[in-house]
């Protein structure tokens, strides 16, 4: 079995106005994961004291880190990283489309890397942040579900993240009509990530492709969780 975690950091800055790298890490540790998906994490950025928040996350669980800057600002850099203690490969990091008419949106991305999971699998993992606008999210999820994405993934893939879209937007059905939406056991009420302190949106998701077998899907909802970052971690246990 494996357990994959996705968590967007809100920069580590929590919802009690507290910036603590420290904190995200003992949130993610208790969870004891082999994988672990970051949105909206700061490297070199002066609002959060300059330091390189993947790597300094990433030493703290002793893991190594892929990091894609969505945004960079001449040193500053901002975006999702993706964290292991695994043996892993950087497939591919790169922009997702904006929305043509609204030209000054945030930028997203997307960072693709390859994981060995053991027993010689490798597991294809995706990890996004998509924008905010509808019409947006759906033309960048139609970028992922294309050629440069996961039609260019083979074998087990793992696609995940913050996607700030409910399973009823035009975005999530189409990822889901590429990967099965990743289920938990209980109602798609406990599914929820955001707001941390009271959860009531889901939309942070996981897919997977038909070889990954998901065992148990739930948020990390402990104490420290509910104030560590504006979301909950979403956590997955599966098998290939």
């Amino acid at each position: 079995m494996v357990r994959i975690l996705t968590y967007n950091v809100h920069r580590c800055l929590g919802t009690d106005g507290r910036l603590d790298v420290g904190r995200i890490a003992a949130v993610i540790a208790a969870e004891a994961p082999d994988i672990v998906a970051l949105q909206e994490v700061d490297v070199g950025r002066a609002r959060t004291g300059g330091v390189d928040q993947a790597h300094d996350l990433a030493r703290r669980l002793g893991m190594v880190s892929r990091f894609h800057a969505a945004l960079q600002v001449e040193e500053e850099q901002y975006g999702d990283a993706v964290l292991t203690a695994r043996p892993e490969r950087l497939v591919k990091a790169g922009p997702l489309p904006g929305h043509p008419r609204i030209p000054r949106l945030e930028p997203r991305g997307a960072l693709w890397v390859s994981i060995d999971v053991g027993g010689g699998r490798e597991v294809q993992v995706i990890n996004t942040h998509l924008g905010l606008v509808p019409h947006e999210q759906w033309l960048q999820a139609e970028a992922l579900a294309g050629p440069q994405w996961l039609a260019a993934a083979g074998g087990p893939t793992i696609l995940l993240g913050d996607f700030n879209a409910t399973p009823r937007t035009r975005a999530h059905r189409t990822l889901a009509a590429q990967l099965a939406t990743a289920k938990g056991a209980g109602p798609r009420t406990q599914l929820a990530t955001f707001p941390a302190a009271m959860p009531v949106l889901r939309i942070d998701h996981v897919f997977v492709s038909s070889d990954i077998r998901v065992r148990s899907l739930r948020p990390g909802a402990s104490p420290l969780a509910r104030i560590a970052s504006d979301h909950l971690p979403l956590v997955m246990d599966f098998d290939v």
